[in-house]
């Protein structure tokens, strides 16, 4: 994944900002609201354990840990992206 994005997109300023814009938005949507849903599944398994397990309780909870780990690659993604233009500014000659 690294030597891709050093040989595709990093390479290019516009595609490092468009990726870096790209993965703003996914980690903006995957954590939009995240937490209060979260919350209100443990609240709802916390209430009603083995039932709600069984209702999908623990396929959503699975499904908020799945959106969770997405959200976070997209915003590693985003800080390297952020930190390739700002090496790109500081030092030109630095950077490849």
């Amino acid at each position: 994944m690294q030597a891709w994005l050093e040989r595709i997109v990093f390479r290019r300023a516009w595609l490092t900002f468009a990726v870096m814009v790209a993965a703003f938005l996914a980690f903006g949507a995957g954590t939009y609201n995240l937490f209060i849903v979260l919350q209100a599944n443990v609240e709802l398994i916390a209430e009603h354990g083995w039932q709600a397990l069984a209702d999908g309780a623990a396929q959503q909870f699975v499904e908020l840990m799945i959106t969770a780990v997405a959200s976070m690659a997209a915003y590693v993604l985003f800080k390297a992206c952020e930190n390739r233009l700002v090496q790109r500014l500081c030092d030109p000659k630095k950077v490849h």
